[in-house]
């Protein structure tokens, strides 16, 4: 246990780096798989308007959606910290192994966004049914996910995740005490956590914009790598709770800020 941790935490020798090449393979990775679930969503979005509810979906394949829309938004934001614990498996594995560690590790970071998933279906069947039945209902729903929201952004839950996702290496030195076993699906299970802590207040806005709005998931994705990455990332976290504030107080007479709450046109089909 504790020779893991002096290995996660050692300075690093030339012996035990990741060479440029596989650092730059490893963040070209992460982005690519970005690039490609943000294809998929926009690929599966094509033709479609945003609607109340799961647009028509199983569960199944809402949750194959949601998992591939989690990997277009937060893979940008995340690779800072996977590429940090891919190099503390490259001072420890090589070739196979190190390729099978790195999968347990995203794998597990998708895990923790798959649950919250089923409570966003959960969440979306729910709404999609009161809509249908009081479409004036729509207003006061996206009324009250806008402040959820806003009171999520500036709550010490927020800030607790986010102090942990913007400077993870205290908890990735921890992480090497875990025991081997499934010690990868378990770490990028945990941050998952950390991170679905930090964002599911983002997540929840989709409801009144739409699950698949595709600005609204671009614009999301820059607020989440923004609040991660930039120095003042506290600080405009702050800024877009107010925001989502201000859009609470709107929303029950602007009818044009719950796009996802209004029928406007077929049902989503399923992917092929």
């Amino acid at each position: 246990m504790f020779r893991n941790r002096a290995s996660l935490s050692a300075p690093m020798r030339p012996g035990n780096l990741l060479s440029a090449r596989e650092m730059t393979a490893a963040w070209s990775l992460m982005l690519l798989l970005a690039l490609l679930a943000w294809l998929l969503v926009v690929g599966q979005a094509s033709g479609t308007e945003t609607g109340p509810g799961t647009m028509g979906l199983g569960l199944p394949l809402f949750l194959l959606l949601w998992v591939i829309m989690m990997a277009a938004m937060m893979f940008p934001s995340v690779s800072p910290v996977a590429i940090t614990w891919v190099r503390a498996i490259g001072r420890q594995s090589s070739g196979t192994v190190r390729a099978a560690r790195i999968a347990q590790f995203v794998g597990g970071y998708l895990i923790a966004w798959t649950a919250f998933g089923l409570a966003v279906y959960g969440i979306l069947t729910v709404t999609g049914r009161l809509v249908d039945s009081h479409p004036e209902a729509g207003r006061w729903i996206g009324a009250g996910a806008f402040l959820l929201a806003g009171l999520h952004q500036l709550s010490p839950l927020k800030n607790v995740c986010l102090r942990h996702c913007r400077s993870p290496m205290g908890q990735l030195v921890r992480y090497a005490g875990y025991r081997s076993r499934a010690r990868d699906l378990r770490v990028g299970a945990h941050h998952g956590l950390y991170c679905v802590g930090c964002c599911w207040g983002l997540m929840i806005v989709l409801v009144p914009l739409g699950t698949m709005n595709i600005a609204a998931m671009a614009g999301l994705a820059v607020v989440i790598f923004i609040e991660k990455l930039w120095r003042l990332g506290p600080v405009f976290s702050t800024a877009v709770g107010v925001l989502f504030l201000v859009l609470a107080a709107l929303a029950p007479f602007q009818s044009w800020l719950l796009p996802g709450l209004e029928h406007s046109g077929p049902s989503m089909q399923p992917m092929a």
